[in-house]
């Protein structure tokens, strides 16, 4: 199962991406949930039980057909490696300078998205932790659903229905968001070379010290590179400029 496969739906909803999710029911009800308000772009990332699962088939009921093109991914690189925007579901923030949406606000946004052609994912973690730090850092903004902060934890399948609820609810799409060839966005895929380029050049500079703060400085490159609104040509121009950068200084002519 590759990105591409589901490339060409973009403009029919955003894809969910079940990151490491633990119970095969909780797939299932995830997958009955979208397609009750209408979405079948289900993707699913290492599932802890395997796949296919059993159990997701038998809970999906009428919506199994989502489970037959929802992966499985290795990882999360692949699975929004198409997208050109990416949100992260999580009730903390983590540190993170990111935009924070209600589900409403962000699914305004979605739709404004794949109005103007672009490709939206949206990132849920496991049922027992939510997201790592390391996979928030790869969306561009935040969803957090306005509950009771004494009691914050949301049920997988309740988070995928909430957003996939807000998706609907704005059946009148927003003003697409305009695009020209010279503001084509990014993908997440592009992000993450570009990222890699980086850490890379950084590393044989010593950049990354001391050891004990290595970790740390590597996230915060990452989330600065999420966040940021990067197009096909800043990402080519960065690759340019990290490729000069890197190669010996030239002797006086």
């Amino acid at each position: 199962m590759h990105a591409d496969d589901d490339a060409a739906a973009g403009a029919e909803g955003p894809a969910f991406i079940l990151v490491e999710p633990q119970m095969g029911e909780n797939i299932g009800a995830a997958a009955r949930a979208m397609w009750n308000f209408g979405l079948d772009r289900l993707r699913v990332v290492a599932p802890r039980d395997g796949w296919p699962n059993p159990r997701a088939v038998a809970m999906a009921s009428g919506a199994g057909r989502l489970l037959d093109h929802a992966g499985p991914f290795a990882d999360l690189p692949a699975a929004i490696a198409d997208c050109h925007v990416v949100y992260a579901t999580t009730a903390r923030g983590r540190g993170m300078t990111k935009p924070v949406l209600t589900p409403e606000e962000a699914m305004a946004q979605a739709r404004a998205h794949t109005a103007a052609g672009r490709r939206v994912g949206v990132l849920f973690g496991p049922e027992r932790a939510g997201l790592a730090s390391a996979d928030v850092a790869r969306a561009d903004a935040i969803v957090s659903v306005p509950v009771n902060p004494e009691f914050p934890s949301l049920n997988l399948a309740q988070c995928v229905l909430l957003t996939a609820y807000e998706w609907r609810r704005q059946d009148k799409a927003a003003a697409p968001v305009a695009r020209t060839p010279e503001a084509d966005p990014a993908t997440a895929a592009e992000i993450g070379h570009l990222g890699d380029r980086f850490e890379a050049t950084l590393d044989a500079a010593c950049f990354f010290f001391p050891p004990e703060k290595a970790g740390h400085m590597r996230l915060n490159l990452r989330n600065m590179l999420g966040r940021l609104p990067l197009t096909r040509a800043d990402v080519q121009l960065l690759h340019g400029a990290l490729r000069q950068l890197a190669r010996p200084p030239r002797g006086d002519v």
